[in-house]
């Protein structure tokens, strides 16, 4: 009111209305982008685990026919699927720590090294190709026969620089002038001595076995001081003489043929030539028996049986480890790279050992990136699949077989049962939990 009695009002400022501005266009923009990540999380993802968790409690022909839990007791009456936890156990309690171990010792090692760049690039290499492939490729490896795998193939090739294979596998003696076995080796009963003949037939020995350098056998003629003799397959086509050398009898090549004395001592031994013959020569007078040795019986290198019932399952372990150690090594490596080196500096300046440093330093500094490694392989190997199935044969396939190999047998392999191998994906799935939930932990615990 002012003193010449006017009033002067000044409108009500009016209340603005409910903001429906920015706010509420960012929560529906945030709907718009999510609708289609969530449509289809529900179709990949919710669906079909909703779906698969009822259809375990249903049979084999579907939902009509309700069998509450038997499938899960199922699950621990089968011998095949009991085989099947067994070895995830296995991989379990195996597997992520030599992987963790072996990314550890190769990002620490190769710290220093100046071909570091190369080694990491090879080691990491088989991460490039799919866990199909890898099996493809170690199966092949792992081929029994040492001429196709390349793993037994080197095994022989580093036995044979230690153990001598004889030329024939197998033996029998032709006649009853003849003595021994394979193990011990075939003697004459008579002992000979300088300028005799020592004939050594021996019999059961297949065609094929014999070497391919083998040529027809000759009865040889001693004389003086010699002891001759000759080695043969002592069996003639139609028929023939047991201990008499005929047409068509070949000599054994390469057969290691002692001279011992009365004392069972060798004086001189000697390998027969592709005739099968022998010679002893500047023999001192006295009586000796002449043995075919067992060496010459020692078969070849036929191989390691690794896809058999009893290695598949390490040797689908080391394949496995070997695609998987790059990971853990270049994830442990840039762990390291991080990590500071005044600490380690200071360590070795109050005078601990380089082992010292590792142990109580470096280990735990780098225990979140280890956990990190340890947790996604222990997930990986709960869920492995592809490289069990394209590594075991089928005949070794049941003793190779994992939880994930199993719920896939089951359900799409001809066995055809949906309910079993729904319930075997669920066993699955609560397994995962507790791995997940760890993981979880860990995530909130570095935030």
């Amino acid at each position: 009111m002012s003193s010449s009695g006017s009033i002067t009002a000044e409108p009500p400022v009016l209340e603005a209305p409910p903001n429906a501005g920015p706010g509420a266009r960012s929560y529906t923009n945030a709907l718009v982008f999510l609708a289609p990540a969530a449509f289809f999380l529900g179709v990949w993802v919710l669906y079909p685990m909703i779906y698969t968790v009822a259809r375990s409690f249903f049979g084999r022909t579907g939902f009509g026919e309700f069998v509450g839990i038997d499938n899960y007791k199922a699950l621990f009456e089968n011998d095949v699927i009991l085989k099947s936890i067994e070895n995830s156990a296995i991989w379990v309690a195996i597997v992520p720590a030599i992987i963790t171990a072996l990314g550890l010792i190769f990002a620490v090692l190769t710290e220093r090294v100046r071909w570091s760049v190369a080694f990491k690039t090879v080691v990491f290499m088989p991460m490039a190709i799919s866990l199909f492939a890898t099996g493809v490729i170690w199966h092949v490896m792992y081929l029994k026969d040492p001429s196709q795998g390349a793993i037994n193939a080197t095994i022989g090739g580093v036995r044979s620089a230690f153990v001598s294979s004889g030329p024939i596998q197998d033996a029998q003696p032709s006649s009853p002038a003849i003595v021994g076995s394979t193990s011990k080796g075939f003697s004459l009963k008579t002992p000979v001595h300088p300028g005799q003949v020592a004939l050594i037939g021996l019999t059961g020995i297949p065609p094929d076995d014999l070497p391919a350098s083998a040529k027809q056998a000759v009865a040889p003629t001693a004389t003086g001081s010699e002891i001759d003799g000759v080695v043969w397959r002592d069996f003639s086509p139609g028929g023939g003489t047991p201990g008499k050398v005929e047409p068509q009898e070949l000599g054994i090549p390469g057969a290691t043929v002692a001279l011992k004395d009365t004392s069972g001592k060798t004086v001189q031994s000697t390998k027969t030539g592709d005739d099968g013959a022998f010679t002893f020569k500047d023999v001192a007078a006295g009586s000796y028996t002449t043995t075919v040795a067992p060496s010459t019986f020692s078969s070849a290198f036929g191989g390691v049986s690794w896809l058999g019932s009893k290695l598949i399952t390490p040797s689908i372990i080391i394949a496995y480890i070997w695609v998987w150690a790059g990971f853990a090594m270049v994830v442990i490596g840039a762990g390291l790279a991080a990590m500071p080196r005044d600490v380690l500096e200071a360590a070795r300046t109050d005078g601990a050992t380089e082992w010292q440093v590792f142990r109580r330093v470096t280990v735990p500094l780098l225990a979140p990136v280890l956990s990190v490694v340890f947790i996604t392989m222990l997930i990986n190997v709960l869920k492995v699949f592809d490289i069990v199935v394209s590594i075991a044969p089928g005949s070794t396939q049941s003793d190779a077989s994992v939880i994930a190999v199993q719920m896939w047998r089951q359900s799409f392999g001809g066995v055809n049962d949906f309910g079993l191998g729904s319930a075997i994906a669920v066993f699955l799935f609560i397994l995962v939990i507790p791995v997940l939930m760890l993981n979880v932990r860990r995530f909130r615990r570095e935030v």
